[in-house]
């Protein structure tokens, strides 16, 4: 085969000789060329099926994003879906969207596949956010459901995340079952989808809209511990919005109206949906320059506050004043922190805050939120990286327990409160900021008075995360390399850093440094080892499940500004060393 290999050159001439592909995908392979490692990136494998459905390139092959690979994807959904009989696939299947190149047509071909398939698809008339779609699959008592989207990845990607009927993202157990019933499937031709205008005339596709947004927005209101606060603060107080090009334009700037705020100021250059997201270099509320033009607008009408959504708006960011006039954007852990003290102080106030509360954070987020959970008599769970997780624990604790969910967060800005939504909400927490800004600025103080407060009150945190992307094939394998090295060495020190105890969520097992002394872990199997370090620091490798990416996350306390930075940049000093090395 010339140099191919067989299996990737066998699929690529299938697809170019079949006639179940569209002309528009061949005329994409046949510009390839002679291209061997483009054909083997594209063909080596099928795009993988992880933890939160599938995410990658939009391009031909059986590795990229396109209408071929969401219809295998959906096949096999639905063939879990009829597993569960005919009350489940008479349930149905909630579908959304976001702006992303090609969401909607993503969208309609797996509610073509569903409708063939005997199950009904509910699918919005056009794009919403993530905690909408995980809303509307608990307000229709749907079997599950599917949101197109690839968060805040950049223009080239896109995805296909996957719901279960209680509105939370699959479980690694639930995936599973899913990839099982991919597997089986040896011919894709053989997936027929239902035609779209006779499934929505036969009822086997439903558009919905105004009625699910609605009940949302609704239900959203019911999470203000301060309603009043709005009109306190008058038409003073003043916010910058942008919905980054994506889902977040309609539901926040009507919840932040429909809850009091009045002068929210939109950035008009980012208000409505572009695929391309042409004025950020990525579309990431963790990146301040995403910021830029919100910021030109802050500081044009003197504005203390601004809050940004991801294209799908599970993900929000803010950016606020500081005492020297500048702009400076808070971290996920910061602005995580600052709502929870809020949230439990005002609960606490009012005489709500519930004597069997609890609050959920990833392993990878700061431990300074425990000290302010305890602080209030509050338990404070861990769980794995991934919002599932979370609202695994809000079912099994809330709904089928006898506990009462609070707050949930993660580092990478995503947050929630209540439980009719069980994703992280950009929605919901882009009021709770808003309402918390006019609480402090009734006391004269910025949201970054507030932090620095904070940090008084219980310790100096720092966090930070470094990633590595290593692309393709051998990228993948490097990464599985590092890891297994990492495992099997069991480092003692990282240059002067040294360890105390090592977390191998793989192994499911604790280790204690310098002893024969080892704890089973609770947590679900997962690629991640937490290294507990000397002196109040912690740090954290894993591999991303969508990407060909590693991630190192740090976390150091300290009792002063000064002194967390420095221990926060000696940690990352003596780690990141280490893991170059290794990843080479």
């Amino acid at each position: 085969m010339n140099g191919y290999n067989v299996d990737s050159y066998s699929r690529y001439r299938f697809w170019l000789e079949s006639g179940y592909f569209d002309e528009e995908t061949k005329k994409e392979l046949e510009a390839i060329g002679d291209n061997r490692e483009e054909i083997e990136d594209r063909f080596y494998k099928d795009l993988e099926f992880g933890t939160a459905g599938l995410r990658g390139l939009i391009g031909a092959g059986t590795n990229r994003m396109n209408i071929y690979t969401v219809r295998k994807a959906s096949q096999g959904l639905a063939a879990y879906i009829l597993r569960q009989g005919q009350s489940a696939c008479k349930r149905g299947i909630v579908i959304a969207y976001d702006s992303r190149h090609m969401s909607s047509e993503f969208a309609v071909e797996a509610a073509r596949v569903f409708a063939g398939n005997g199950i009904k698809a509910y699918l919005f008339d056009e794009l919403r956010p993530v905690p909408e779609l995980s809303f509307a699959v608990r307000h229709l008592n749907a079997a599950g459901g599917v949101m197109i989207t690839a968060s805040h990845n950049p223009k080239e990607y896109n995805g296909y995340k996957v719901y279960g009927d209680d509105g939370c993202q699959i479980s690694p157990e639930e995936a599973g079952k899913v990839l099982e019933e991919i597997e089986k499937l040896e011919d894709i031709t053989k997936i027929k989808p239902a035609d779209i205008n006779e499934a929505v005339g036969s009822g086997m596709i439903q558009i919905i809209g105004k009625e699910i947004d609605d009940a949302y927005i609704e239900r959203l209101k019911t999470l203000s511990i301060n309603p009043h606060l709005a009109a306190m603060v008058g038409e003073t107080f003043k916010i910058v919005y942008t919905p980054l090009h994506g889902t977040g334009n309609k539901p926040v700037r009507r919840i932040l109206a429909e809850t009091g705020f009045k002068n929210v100021l939109t950035v008009r250059e980012q208000e409505l949906p572009d695929p391309d997201f042409s004025t950020v270099k990525t579309p990431n509320p963790e990146d301040k320059s995403a910021f830029s033009l919100a910021i030109d607008l802050a500081r044009k009408e003197n504005v203390d506050l601004i809050i940004g959504t991801d294209p799908d708006c599970d993900r929000v960011g803010i950016v606020v004043k500081n005492h020297d006039g500048d702009f400076t954007a808070l971290t996920g852990n910061q602005t995580g922190c600052l709502l929870l003290e809020y949230i439990l102080s005002q609960k606490k106030a009012r005489g709500s805050l519930p004597s069997n509360g609890f609050v959920v954070k990833t392993i990878v987020t700061t431990e300074l939120a425990r000290k302010i959970a305890e602080s209030f008599g509050v338990e404070i769970i861990d769980v794995l990286t991934g919002f599932k997780f979370i609202g695994e624990k809000i079912k099994l604790l809330d709904e089928q327990g006898n506990k009462k969910f609070l707050f949930g967060y993660e580092e990478s800005y995503g947050y929630l409160a209540g439980t009719f939504s069980r994703d992280k909400d950009g929605v919901v927490t882009s009021m709770l900021i808003a309402e918390m800004a006019a609480y402090y600025s009734l006391k004269n103080m910025t949201l970054y008075d507030a932090l620095e407060e904070l940090f008084k009150k219980y310790g100096y945190a720092k966090e930070s995360v470094s990633s590595f992307t290593l692309e393709g094939k051998a990228g993948l394998q490097k990464i599985h390399e590092t890891m297994a090295k990492l495992r099997e060495d069991k480092p003692s020190c990282f240059g002067s850093s040294r360890v105390h105890a090592i977390r191998d969520y793989l192994e499911g097992k604790r280790y204690v440094i310098g002893s024969d002394y080892a704890e089973d872990l609770t947590l679900p199997r997962s690629n991640v080892l937490y290294y507990e370090m000397k002196d109040d620091a912690w740090f954290c490798i894993r591999p991303s499940g969508t990407e060909p990416k590693i991630k190192v996350y740090f976390g150091v306390l300290g009792n002063s500004w000064t002194s967390a930075r420095e221990k926060l940049n000696g940690l990352e000093r003596d780690v990141l060393g280490v893991v170059k090395g290794l990843l080479g």
